[in-house]
């Protein structure tokens, strides 16, 4: 089958796409930037790469084939607080103007579930959707789910983190709200297993797993699952804003995502009941055998995507613009050192930067610029890397994100996501000179104003004292010293 999908590079999406790839499907991803996609292990015959940003839709985009089944996993709740509802009306009616003419026998849509009476400006959106969606003459199948439970979700590593930085937790009441989680694994069987499905065509099915839980309960069964004693006090006091603001500093989470997730949380989420499963043969897990799965893949470094990667991970909607580095109007602190040992060595070393590994030299300066960063409402250090020896373009690293990972041509660009009174990039690249190979390490920054240019100046000593030595660390230390 010919399968479009969009938000191919989301959390969802780039699940879905290897699930897909392995049926034996040919795909045509939709994505915003091709370069936040890799598709180096899939056979480029059966993959095709489109891009366009369905929020500002460009009518000269051109799809010719018809198709199959269209999938539609466009979100955009971390973009704003409260003002996303617009943007996700706008990228619906696009989607479906570009659509309508490729003869598409179905289109899948996953959703929320949203049977409560009182709804989230979130929830209240998808459902918004729903409706745009069916007002197309394509068979319409609705998939709506609560929390999805699987490394790299938005949900999961907020337990995750709550769990494993907390033996006692003071809490927002709104930890006693009913929910119906469903393992990640499962959400993929159902959207799959609805493909060209006549019973499921204009329909729409609740998904969720086989257990309703409080937010409490499940915080309490992953510290089972972990072997931790958790102790949680709830109390009616804590207001939408100061819960915001507690998952925001305690988890990796953008202030601008809390807020919206906490909106949700209030609501209670769970499935209507429907024979699903039973015609899709799908073997629904628990929440703790979720939990499991998931921290098995995280310790085998098998984590296939994660919400941090996405661009509602941070304030950038759009990071293809930063990856030309400026060279005017610039201050730069340029470093080079000779490689005395293997080249090869060194490129590890500077693909495995940052997350649990470290920034190899004076890490607590850089925990404390992270603390600083989480201060002044950025994204802090705890976004970490989804994968340990793995650097995607796209990706996030600590408060940076991948602008450049070229490991043939023994290149690194990253572009800063903290909050700054200007623009920043840290590149690494190795050449070669006269018979003699040399690591580069060159950081940039465009300043706004004034205060842009102050900011560099007083920092500027710390900057020589860090960059230097974390050049010599990477050039001759083999180990991943602190």
């Amino acid at each position: 089958m010919k399968i479009l999908l969009t938000g191919a590079n989301g959390y969802i999406g780039k699940r879905l796409l290897q699930d897909l790839y392995q049926q034996g499907h040919y795909i045509i991803c939709c994505v915003r930037d091709s370069r936040r996609i890799d598709i180096s292990a899939y056979d480029k015959t059966r993959i095709e790469i489109i891009e366009i940003d369905f929020e500002n839709f460009d009518l000269k985009i051109n799809i010719t084939q018809s198709i199959d089944v269209a999938y539609y996993l466009i979100h955009s709740m971390g973009k704003s607080i409260g003002r996303f509802a617009d943007a996700e009306t706008q990228t619906a009616i696009n989607f479906i103007n570009l659509i309508e003419p490729l003869k598409v026998k179905q289109i899948i849509y996953l959703s929320g579930i949203s049977n409560s009476d009182s709804l989230s400006e979130h929830l209240s959106s998808r459902k918004n959707v729903e409706g745009i969606l069916k007002s197309s003459n394509i068979p319409v199948t609705v998939l709506r789910a609560g929390i999805i439970i699987g490394a790299g979700s938005a949900s999961f590593e907020i337990i995750r983190e709550l769990v494993e930085k907390l033996p006692v937790m003071i809490t927002p009441k709104w930890l006693n709200t009913k929910s119906q989680p469903i393992a990640v694994k499962n959400v993929i069987q159902f959207l799959t297993g609805v493909m060209l499905k006549q019973f499921a065509f204009n329909e729409s099915f609740d998904i969720g797993g086989p257990e309703i839980l409080t937010y409490k309960q499940m915080l309490l069964k992953f510290a089972e699952v972990r072997g931790l004693k958790r102790y949680i006090l709830t109390l009616p006091v804590m207001t939408p804003r100061l819960s915001s603001y507690w998952l925001y500093f305690v988890t990796a989470t953008s202030y601008k995502l809390a807020v919206n997730l906490v909106n949700s949380m209030k609501i209670e989420v769970i499935a209507k009941e429907n024979n699903l499963k039973v015609k899709l043969s799908v073997d629904l897990l628990d929440f703790k055998l979720a939990v499991q799965e998931s921290l098995i893949n995280i310790e085998q470094n098998m984590v296939v995507s994660s919400w941090k990667d996405a661009l509602i991970s941070s304030d950038r909607s759009n990071i293809s613009k930063y990856i030309q580095v400026p060279k005017y109007g610039c201050l730069k602190d340029y470093q080079e050192i000779r490689i005395l040992g293997k080249v090869e060595d060194v490129i590890e070393r500077i693909w495995y930067i940052g997350g649990e590994n470290g920034w190899y030299f004076a890490n607590y300066l850089w925990l404390f610029r992270g603390f600083v960063d989480k201060l002044f409402g950025g994204v802090g250090l705890r976004r970490g890397r989804t994968n340990q020896n793995t650097i995607n373009t796209g990706d996030a690293l600590d408060f940076w994100r991948v602008l450049v990972a070229d490991k043939k041509n023994r290149r690194l660009l990253l572009f800063a996501e903290m909050k700054l009174p200007g623009e920043a990039w840290l590149e690494f690249r190795i050449e070669e000179r006269a018979g003699e190979t040399f690591l580069q390490q060159i950081t940039t920054f465009r300043p706004k104003g004034l205060i842009g240019r102050i900011y560099w100046y007083i920092l500027w000593p710390a900057h020589l004292f860090v960059f230097k030595g974390m050049l010599k660390r990477i050039a001759k230390n083999k180990g991943h010293d602190s």
